[in-house]
């Protein structure tokens, strides 16, 4: 019986897959009136740190250590004001971003939402208003 490991990254389809889900995502988040506010660096810096950290995220290259440190998602989003609505529009940009590239009929997908989910609940640090 074969019981070799199989990382998230090498299921959904790797670097190719990432750099697709961001370039479907970014465009949205500077695009959500909630969300943009938090979005003021240039986009393409910031896809290319997302791109690393979720290609670390999901068990591929450590990208993000090798150039930031740690990922320390929570502490490095202290100073941005993160409500539980910006959140769920955070959630929602990356629904459809999973659904432009077909991430969502992927059986892997759905496990990687779930997980981004979780990261979008700990990143919460304001109360909406």
């Amino acid at each position: 019986m074969d019981n070799k490991f199989i990382s998230l990254y090498t299921e959904i389809g790797g670097a190719e897959t990432i750099e697709k889900l961001v370039n479907a995502f970014y465009p949205r988040v500077y695009e959500d009136k909630d969300l943009s506010p938090l979005f003021q660096d240039d986009m393409e810096e910031i896809k290319r740190k997302q791109i690393m950290f979720l290609s670390q995220f999901t068990g591929g290259p450590a990208l993000y250590s090798q150039e930031f440190g740690p990922p320390a998602m929570q502490k490095r989003h202290l100073p941005f004001e993160i409500t539980p609505k910006r959140a769920k529009c955070w959630l929602h940009c990356m629904k459809e971003a999973f659904e432009e590239i077909g991430l969502n009929d992927h059986p892997a997908g759905n496990l990687f939402y779930d997980r981004l989910t979780q990261v979008a609940a700990i990143m919460v640090n304001s109360p909406d208003h």
